[in-house]
Order: structure tokens, then C-alpha cells, then sequence
């Protein structure tokens, strides 16, 4: 394992989402978490919002045309069906869209921000859609969440396990999520955030050497300290000139 070079797409700089865009992508991803059957719930935003369909389609996507570009995505997880599962995805959460003249369009709540809604969701989607249906799943989510840049998407996986985990293992995930805090803090641009939780996150990881041993596996996030240690002895500095912690390598974690 090592801190990257390669930049995945979301490691920059991120607006602050409003809250109906924050609880959008949430509540799609927290049924993706507890049931992995429920990823096919980020296909619909990811087709819904794409820039291209939209442009095509600007009184609404038809919905065999949201269907053949869903086919794929849901084909990759075992669904064959992308009407009863759309059919699913609308009545359970019913401001995934709204109709327009000639199909759907986003929801006006998430509607504004289409692209990257879109982008974010498809890119969860793909990390997610890879990792196998069993215990390891919450665990593995977390970790490929991480490494696609999706931080704060990383946080909510690990929770999921971190609130049920006791002693060394709590300590250890703990660790990990405010890791994952300190890089959304950096992707808000918010200095005093990441310091807090980066220092707290190396104070915490520090006991297990770089290698977090899980009941699901072991998290190898050695070189992840070490790209964090190095923003936090430029931060520490006193500046505030935040552009040289894009430049440093991406951290990432990897699972044995």
C-alpha cells in the first residue's frame, strides 16, 4: 500500500452542499449500507442527473431511456429487472424525480446540482457494486468509499460498525473516522476542522502501528498516517494557504 499519486476525481475542493442535496445522498447511501441489495438506489440519481441525458432530454429523460442506461448498472448487482426496481426506488423515496413534459427529471430539491449529484452517486456506486454480499461488506465499503475520495460517504460506512464495536477495535475505527473527517474538512477547505480531528486521528491509530486488525480484516493505513502527518507538519506551521495539501500524495487504505 501506498499514498498515491493518482488523483481520484473528488479529491479537490468540494462546495458545501445544502441540506436537501445532504440528505439526498445520505438517505440513499445509509439503504446501500444496511441492505448492499439497496445500491440500486444510486443508479436513478446517477442517470437522472447526467449532464449529457439532460441536455438531450431537457422536458424530462422517457423512461425507456432511463431504464437501457440503468440496465448495466443494476445488471452488474444481480438486477435484471430496471422497471420493478425503479418502480421501488420511486415509491419508497418518492423525491428521486418529478415528471416532466417527456419523462422525468430530478427532484427540484437536488435538480440545481444534477452533475454532481450524478457524479457522486455513480462514482459510490462503483465502489460499492464491487464488494461481495456478506459480512465483510460495511467494513470493505468504508474502505473503498475512502479511497475514491467520497470521505464523508466514508464516515457514515464506518460508523455503521464503529457504533456497535467495543475496546481496541472501537479505538482503532474511531481513529479511521476521524481520518476521514480530517480530509472532508480539507475538501470544505476548513483549516481548524482538519487540524482538530487529524491530531486526534494520529494520537488515536498511533497504538495499532499503521495495521488495524478487524474481525472483517486487517486495514493497512501505514502510509495514509504518514500523507496525513505530512499535511499536518504544514498546516502546523501557521499558514493558511491551503493549495500545497492538494499537491501531496492521496492517502489510501487497503485490506488483508
Amino acid at each position: 500500500m501506498s499514498c498515491l499519486n493518482e488523483r481520484p476525481i473528488f479529491f479537490q475542493r468540494q462546495p458545501v452542499l445544502p441540506l436537501p442535496v445532504q440528505r439526498f445522498l445520505r438517505t440513499r447511501l445509509e439503504a446501500a449500507l444496511k441492505d448492499p441489495k439497496d445500491r440500486a438506489l444510486l443508479v436513478w440519481p446517477a442517470v437522472l442527473g447526467a449532464p449529457k441525458l439532460r441536455q438531450e432530454y431537457p422536458g424530462g429523460l422517457p423512461p425507456q431511456v432511463i431504464f437501457s442506461h440503468a440496465a448495466k448498472m443494476l445488471q452488474d448487482m444481480g438486477n435484471d429487472d430496471p422497471e420493478s426496481s425503479w418502480r421501488d426506488g420511486i415509491v419508497r423515496f418518492p423525491d428521486t424525480a418529478e415528471q416532466g413534459d417527456t419523462g422525468f427529471k430530478p427532484n427540484r430539491d437536488w435538480g440545481s446540482l444534477g452533475p454532481l449529484v450524478s457524479l457522486r452517486s455513480g462514482i459510490a456506486l462503483s465502489a460499492l457494486t464491487e464488494l461481495a454480499m456478506d459480512e465483510t461488506y460495511a467494513l470493505k465499503a468504508g474502505l473503498v468509499l475512502f479511497n475514491s475520495a467520497l470521505y464523508h460517504e466514508a464516515h457514515d460506512a464506518l460508523e455503521v460498525i464503529w457504533k456497535d464495536a467495543v475496546g481496541d477495535l472501537r479505538r482503532g475505527l474511531q481513529g479511521l473516522i476521524l481520518m476521514t473527517a480530517g480530509y472532508h474538512h480539507l475538501q470544505l477547505q476548513n483549516l481548524n476542522g482538519m487540524k482538530a480531528v487529524w491530531e486526534e486521528s494520529i494520537q488515536r491509530l498511533g497504538e495499532f502501528g499503521g495495521l488495524l486488525d478487524t474481525p472483517w480484516g486487517r486495514v493497512d493505513h501505514r502510509d495514509a498516517i504518514e500523507c496525513t502527518k505530512e499535511r499536518m507538519a504544514y498546516i502546523n506551521v501557521g499558514t493558511e494557504d491551503l493549495k500545497p495539501l492538494w499537491a501531496m500524495p492521496v492517502p489510501r487504505w487497503e485490506i488483508s
